[in-house]
């Protein structure tokens, strides 16, 4: 498939009725004809059509995404040159930022200082990779006798991108920047649910001077475009965020062609409150742990273990705060949780909750669908606060993904570890304490990729997020992540007077 050209043309405005996939550096309709709608979460209306790709759409972008790579010229870049073109989509995505924000409010509900926040996240994400490429490069090693032997990064080629519906526009930025820094092209297929913002990244990436062919978006049913992509020969590397069962599938997948693989799966993260903690600090650190983005996300502190000393006093102030977190339209500054992304999902998290109160849970606060005045036709969940749980409950072990926390106590620092411990899961965990030598010790202790000391904050850039256990494997948004779209290529050199003679003949 020849590359069409080196700035495409798109559409001026952001926000439309209607918006094509991104293939080959042109936007393009589904081959079969198919669309289906995207929704705003907070009211339930229908706010564009996206196309529905098939097999053939999919086979479209990795033909594009294979040329791009063996042919183009994006990979022979000097990194130098990638990172201008890596800082130029981080500039004119500064330049629209407002518009930008709107479209990821209007697709995912999320509240406004949310979505900045996020959205600002993902400019600093190509601003650091910019910067990252650039020190990115092999080693000289030492190797006896006569030979010289140095290592050089290429890119490992055609990555496909599974992108989550919980934070559109930043997971896209955090996959992207890596491997388009790394001279890699990208088929990106984000979540059927919230695949506008990422359609719109493409594009301006277009704009900032990225070769056609290098990014292209998909858009369609997960299940059945993800699954083809991790199966696809023509794919170098698979790289997806989301739950557990659906990233053994993904890897199941790859395989059969030995795809490299990264997986950023679910999570039940603990939040550890010692009884040494700036009560107050902690207080404020869960609030933020467990709502923030309405609690869907993996890294959600959704368990949280209090020392007995300190339980009913934390638990005062944790429910009074509770209980003043506003639900509300999503573009006011006021509002503090956001829509639940779908009625599936809302189903879910109060399935949950109703199992657990027939387990015999008590529902200290919240527990059902809320209706918020303006939005009755929306997605809403009461913030949930949940004791007299045991660890080992369901509630408390698997991923409710929305804004629901289970709270127990426990008597001292081995135990709190063994509890934090205590599930299948190992993304990210909490620490609230005074105690330097506690915190090194648990910290030592913990199973998780991710571990915040009187902070509820998870990553910045730079920062190296993954997990443990069944949350996945490799590092995302930190220098660490560009090999994982490299390969290594040792070169070992013989550098004698003497030609070499191993058999002596």
């Amino acid at each position: 498939m020849p590359i069409t050209k080196e700035v495409a043309v798109f559409p001026a405005e952001m926000k439309r009725s209607a918006y094509k996939m991104v293939i080959n550096g042109e936007p393009v309709d589904a081959a079969g004809g198919e669309t289906f709608h995207v929704y705003n979460p907070a009211t339930g209306e229908a706010i564009a059509t996206v196309p529905k790709a098939d097999y053939a759409d999919v086979d479209r972008a990795v033909e594009a995404a294979r040329h791009a790579f063996e042919h183009g010229k994006w990979r022979r870049y000097p990194v130098g040159k990638r990172a201008r073109v890596l800082n130029k989509i981080a500039s004119i995505m500064r330049s629209r930022f407002d518009a930008l924000v709107e479209m990821e409010i209007l697709n995912t509900g999320k509240t406004i200082e949310t979505a900045k926040g996020q959205v600002m996240q993902a400019i600093e994400d190509f601003e650091f990779f910019a910067g990252a490429i650039v020190g990115h490069r092999g080693a000289v090693n030492h190797v006896p006798g006569q030979f010289f032997n140095y290592t050089q990064k290429e890119p490992v080629g055609v990555a496909a991108q599974i992108i989550p519906w919980n934070y559109p526009l930043m997971m896209a930025a955090w996959k992207i920047a890596p491997a388009i820094a790394a001279g890699c092209s990208v088929v990106v297929k984000p979540a059927s649910l919230t695949p506008i913002t990422a359609i719109l990244l493409a594009e301006i990436c277009h704009e900032a001077g990225v070769p056609a062919g290098v990014v292209n978006v998909i858009t369609g049913p997960g299940a059945k475009i993800g699954s083809y992509l991790a199966k696809h020969e023509g794919v170098d590397k698979i790289a997806f965020t989301g739950e557990t069962s659906t990233g053994k599938e993904i890897m199941a997948n790859a395989s059969e062609t030995l795809k490299r693989v990264t997986l950023e799966l679910g999570g039940k993260s603990p939040n550890l409150v010692f009884q040494d903690a700036d009560l107050d600090a902690a207080v404020n650190g869960a609030l933020y742990g467990i709502f923030y983005n309405t609690g869907q996300s993996c890294e959600a502190r959704s368990r949280i273990f209090l020392q007995e000393d300190i339980y009913d006093a934390f638990m005062e102030k944790f429910v009074a705060k509770t209980k003043k977190l506003v639900l509300g339209d999503p573009f006011s500054p006021a509002s503090h949780i956001g829509a639940i992304i779908s009625k599936e999902q809302l189903e879910t998290i109060h399935r949950y909750v109703e199992e657990a109160k027939q387990a015999g849970a008590t529902i200290v606060t919240g527990g059902k669908p809320a209706k918020v005045e303006g939005f009755e036709n929306g997605y809403w969940y009461e913030p949930t606060i949940i004791t007299n749980v045991t660890n080992d409950s369901k509630i408390a072990q698997e991923e409710i993904f929305g804004p629901v926390v289970v709270v127990m106590p426990f008597k001292e620092e081995k135990e709190a570890v063994k509890l934090a411990n205590a599930t299948k899961y190992g993304l990210a965990s909490s620490i609230w304490a005074k105690d330097q030598g506690l915190i090194k010790r648990v910290t030592d202790g913990i199973q998780a990729g991710i571990v915040m000391v009187n902070s509820p904050f998870s990553a910045f850039p730079g920062t190296p997020f993954g997990g443990y256990k069944q949350s996945g494997f490799g590092r995302e948004l930190s220098f660490e992540c560009l090999d994982l779209y490299s390969e290594t290529k040792s070169v070992l050199t013989y550098a004698g007077a003497k030609p070499l003679n191993p058999f002596q003949l």
